[in-house]
């Protein structure tokens, strides 16, 4: 599907800082991810603006609703052609197979499970039982019985994950270069190498690369630890 199996997160309102930081890494990176930052601003037209410079786009906005809703939402998208689009898993079985049946062909959905800014203790806040590994394979296994094309998940939980699904597409962001500074708002991380090994099909890779001094250096030199 990719060149390359790192999407670089452009989570900005900027379009110019945007486009700027597509160019640059173009010839490094197998695709963008562009999310709710990204598209509240801008919006459709925006997504068009950036899929003109010729990468893959994935588009991150984690469509969570009554099944109606989101096929409707997924239908009204599909101008753009993405090659990736996201949903919740915790929508149900209902609303996954509805976003699959009105995606475009080609499009791959993948369901998000646990996001990466969550650990057991926030699991346990929300009414969920406090273990992310039990809650990623529940998930998983939802979103397979659903027809979806695979599942956004954490590098700790991938290998379990692809076990539950050995076809399946597997997502993985919260990855950090083993030599970077900080996790941010991402509790579950993983180094890229490590998450290709655990059985990631992409890495999303967003504030390493886009907050780097020069962002095709940084992406060159995650590219090679690959």
């Amino acid at each position: 599907m990719t060149r390359s199996p790192i999407y670089v997160a452009i989570d900005t309102t900027d379009m110019a800082r945007a486009k700027e930081i597509a160019s640059r890494v173009h010839n490094h990176v197998g695709g963008i991810k562009l999310g709710l930052e990204f598209f509240s601003a801008h919006g459709q037209a925006g997504v068009r603006e950036m899929a003109a410079l010729d990468l893959p786009i994935f588009l991150d906005l984690k469509l969570h609703d009554i099944p109606n809703t989101v096929a409707k939402a997924v239908q009204a998208l599909h101008g753009l052609q993405p090659a990736i689009l996201t949903v919740h898993a915790a929508g149900g079985l209902a609303m996954m197979e509805d976003a699959k049946a009105a995606a475009p062909v080609g499009t791959k959905v993948v369901a998000v499970t646990v996001l990466t800014s969550l650990d057991a203790d926030d699991l346990g806040s929300i009414g969920v039982a406090p273990d992310t590994h039990a809650q990623v394979e529940r998930l998983t296994l939802l979103a397979k019985e659903a027809g979806l094309d695979g599942v956004v998940c954490s590098g700790n939980e991938v290998k379990a994950a692809k076990k539950l699904w050995p076809q399946g597409f597997f997502v993985v962001p919260g990855i950090r270069p083993a030599t970077g500074n900080g996790h941010g708002d991402q509790k579950r991380v993983m180094t890229p190498r490590q998450a290709l090994d655990q059985g990631a099909s992409i890495l999303v890779i967003g504030r390493p690369i886009t907050q780097a001094e020069d962002p095709d250096l940084a992406a060159r030199a995650i590219e090679a630890t690959l």
